[in-house]
């Protein structure tokens, strides 16, 4: 996920979908500390982030 986020332009869109329960803290940590902007979804035990590059 890092690698291909600093491959994208500011506002560009990208979405990462886990099954791992700690992705719920990583993802959103990691977004936080960077500057992107996240948003959780969960479809079953599916959880889906969309990270908008900061």
């Amino acid at each position: 996920m890092e690698k291909r986020l600093d491959s994208l332009l500011s506002g560009a869109a990208l979405t990462v979908l886990a099954t791992d329960p700690m992705a719920k803290v990583d993802i959103p940590l990691y977004c936080r500390q960077n500057g992107h902007a996240c948003t959780l979804t969960t479809e079953g035990e599916v959880l889906r982030f969309s990270i908008l590059k900061g």
